[in-house]
């Protein structure tokens, strides 16, 4: 680069070439051979790291100190995942008073550790709040005969032991799930309800058929190949193991842009700032795990294809229906519209598939809350510093409110504080905020087609009969010539895991680029980004991107019109037993001993209507007055919950929780007679502590800010049932102070008419 034959060419340059141009391909030659030699090197690293990666025997990502607490592969159903107690990193300290956090890693292709990936992270943002934090991840191999309800079963057995870790926390543990690991979670808090506390599903596909036209390219894969088949064929050839690279790969050709040009023309272009991110992100990205045959056949047929989670249909091997009503703790669903993997209709379809109204998640004492971001992708909702910070902060710094949230639909809205008109009245960055929807709302996001439906039954019919060829047919031939060596040779062939190893110093042709990388960082001649070379390369990688993102768009495009019009056809659906015109699949109807025990239950809720004191007339009074739900964000919770501990020291968040639903059914159930009922709740109570609990409910109803015109007519009339209820009680009062004057010795003996009252009140 400084030969002295070029050296004197140097100075004359702008004389030959007034513009400059010479001069600048020049220097963007050398830089494009500089960043070319570089980028190889970052290639071989990912290489090298690559293979170190997979040599592990615990290979994870996990950026934090873990402590194993459980291994799964000693169970009586051995599977190969593990219960990890995270260690705080220095400076962060536990609140032992907190409930516990456990974050469960999705095994999806990919290995363990992206919910603990950096700092910013679920169990990051968990640790700075002060929870005691748990991870649930893998080994990179099944144990044999492994199922999926072997893994539900672990997991259960995992949760009871971290509960049994904190025997003075009430509070159960706040649960993540997220991808894949969402679904296996809510299967699990299905069969045992009563471990779980709030949970956080993050970009998990509970409902596969559902997706709107021309965004949701990954639910028309398994009809295109003609059914799991295909699955079947490729654990038979691995030798009864399922190489993840595949699943990785259906990932990838979602964006070929990306894929093929973007991520590494980014490392390319800007070789020396980008490199280390990179190579950070494709330790993860690069270290693909092997799932049990039966393991993946099962998510395929029932999920992805049969799609059988979200409506009930899913029976256990010994008899147990996973029905995801029987949920009892609030479910947090968050998904975001820039995910092409998990779209909204997928994360939320299972709402509408389950429940025709939200009177139907009421009577099943359900709380669901969902958020969807406008951007972020598929890993963005589980990676991403922002998004951490941001949504991840919220929910965790929220999830007391969403544990005391009653039965019910909503929509979750983060504000920045500071750009809000009450802003004086946030005490954080962010502002939480929940808005009740209904089942036509949410059908905004889901946009459900019935023809679709029938499209989607009469594929899964056919991935049946295929499944039932094949294995009659071929899988005993197949099974016969795979052995355990082809089956390693084949996963070693894969294109995905083929890339890492030839870009890696077992390549011979390799071994020059470390020298020359070297020789170039120290003598490295970036060009200015002004350069008009560069700016053309800008350009032009710009337009290659281009291309193959409209090849892809009109991939998709063919694609979802060929599984339409394929699947549409009315023939086909009449041979396969769909062509009556109903609908394929129903929602779960009511079983009759739960209509019954729904029933008993709202002839409790009536006949406690008049019951209680003035804590019970406070909260439904509160609830009331903001339309059904405790509060418009979390301000009014707070405060609701701090005036009840300074009442009542000894209660706990359960106890909070408690009277809070008990008033919501009360107020669903009769809402005439429970209002009609709160002068009754405030009797023997001096005029003085009515006017005191009046306040506090206009001290609670003020933390957010001025009530809306409706609001305010409610707690107008909230207001003239507490003035009645002191007016009554000024009467007892002067009645009282009237038989004192005329009667002492009667009253000497038996009290007063409101202590009398207060006696049998505190007796019952």
């Amino acid at each position: 680069m400084n030969s002295p034959m070029l050296t004197p060419l140097v100075p004359s340059l702008p004389l030959m070439d007034p513009g400059g141009y010479v001069r600048s391909a020049f220097d963007y030659w050398r830089d494009a051979m500089e960043r070319s030699l570089l980028f190889l090197d970052v290639m071989r690293h990912r290489g090298n790291q690559y293979l170190e990666h997979i040599a592990k025997t615990k290979p994870s990502v996990l950026g934090f100190d873990t402590e194993m607490l459980i291994d799964g592969r000693e169970l009586p159903r051995p599977v190969n995942y593990e219960l990890l107690r995270i260690s705080p990193p220095a400076g962060i300290s536990i609140d032992p008073h907190k409930r516990p956090f456990v974050v469960v890693d999705p095994r999806a292709g990919h290995g363990p550790g992206i919910g603990g990936f950096k700092p910013d992270s679920e169990i990051g943002v968990a640790l700075r709040a002060g929870h005691p934090c748990y991870f649930v991840g893998f080994l990179p191999y099944p144990q044999p005969g492994q199922t999926v309800e072997d893994v539900v079963e672990a997991e259960i057995t995992f949760l009871r032991h971290v509960i049994e870790r904190h025997p003075t926390i009430s509070e159960k543990p706040i649960v993540v799930g997220n991808c894949q690991a969402g679904w296996q979670i809510m299967m699990a808090a299905a069969l045992e309800p009563d471990l779980f506390g709030p949970i956080l599903i993050a970009g998990s596909p509970l409902s596969y058929w559902a997706g709107e036209r021309g965004k949701a390219p990954m639910r028309y894969i398994g009809g295109l190949a003609g059914g799991s088949w295909v699955t079947a064929l490729l654990s038979d050839l691995g030798a009864g193991l399922f190489d993840g690279a595949w699943l990785v790969h259906n990932f990838e050709n979602l964006n070929p842009a990306n894929t093929w040009w973007t991520k590494q023309y980014r490392v390319f272009a800007n070789v020396n700032t980008e490199a280390s991110r990179y190579l950070e992100f494709e330790r993860w990205w690069g270290g693909h795990v092997v799932l049990g045959g039966e393991e993946i056949q099962y998510i395929v047929d029932n999920l992805f294809v049969g799609n059988r989670l979200s409506t009930a249909q899913l029976v256990t091997s010994d008899g147990r229906r996973i029905d995801l009503r029987n949920v009892r703790s609030p479910i947090v669903v968050f998904c975001s519209r820039g995910d092409d993997i998990t779209p909204p209709p997928q994360a939320l379809g299972w709402i509408r598939d389950l429940y025709e109204g939200v009177d139907g998640i009421v009577a099943n004492e359900q709380t669901i809350v969902y958020c969807v971001h406008d951007s972020t992708g598929h890993l963005g909702i589980f990676v991403s510093g922002s998004v951490s910070r941001k949504e991840h902060t919220e929910f965790t710094a929220n999830m007391d409110y969403i544990d005391v949230l009653p039965p019910g639909l909503y929509e979750t809205s983060i504000s920045r504080a500071n750009e809000r008109p009450d802003a004086g009245l946030i005490d954080r960055e962010y502002l939480l905020e929940f808005t009740p929807r209904t089942i036509a709302e949410l059908d905004r996001e889901v946009q459900h087609v019935p023809e679709d439906d029938v499209r989607f039954a009469t594929a899964a019919r056919i991935s049946e009969i295929n499944l039932g060829l094949y294995r009659l047919f071929v899988q005993p031939w197949v099974r016969a010539l795979a052995t355990p060596g082809t089956a390693t040779w084949l996963r070693r062939m894969h294109p995905n895991r083929l890339g890492y190893r030839l870009l890696s110093d077992n390549n011979p042709l390799m071994a020059p680029i470390a020298a020359l990388a070297e020789k170039v960082r120290a003598d490295h001649h970036p060009v200015e980004e002004d350069n008009p070379w560069r700016v053309g390369e800008g350009r032009l990688s710009g337009q290659i991107a281009g291309v193959l993102d409209a090849w892809g768009h009109w991939r998709d495009r063919a694609s979802e019109q060929l599984f339409l019009l394929v699947y549409g056809q009315p023939l086909l659906q009449a041979v396969v037993g769909l062509g009556t015109g109903h609908p394929p699949r129903r929602r779960p109807g009511g079983e009759p001993e739960h209509r019954r025990f729904v029933e008993r239950r709202q002839a409790e809720l009536r006949a406690r209507v008049a019951e209680g004191g003035p804590h019970e007339a406070a909260m439904r009074s509160t609830i009331y007055v903001l339309g059904g739900a405790p509060a418009t964000d979390e301000r009014n919770f707070k405060r609701m919950r701090a005036s009840r501990a300074e009442l009542e020291p000894r209660s706990t968040l359960a106890d909070f929780k408690h009277l809070l639903r008990e008033q919501f059914f009360i107020l669903k159930c009769d809402r005439e007679a429970a209002l009609d009922a709160i002068p009754t709740l405030l009797k023997g109570l001096p005029a003085a502590e009515i006017d005191a609990q009046l306040e506090h409910i206009r001290h609670v109803l003020a933390a957010s800010g001025d009530l809306s015109a409706h609001a305010a007519d409610r707690f107008a009339r909230i207001e003239a049932l507490f003035v009645r209820a002191r007016s009554e009680a000024s009467a007892e009062a002067d009645e009282d102070a009237t038989m004192k004057r005329s009667r002492p010795s009667v009253r000497k003996a038996s009290g007063s008419a409101s202590q009398r009252r207060r006696r049998k009140t505190d007796e019952a």
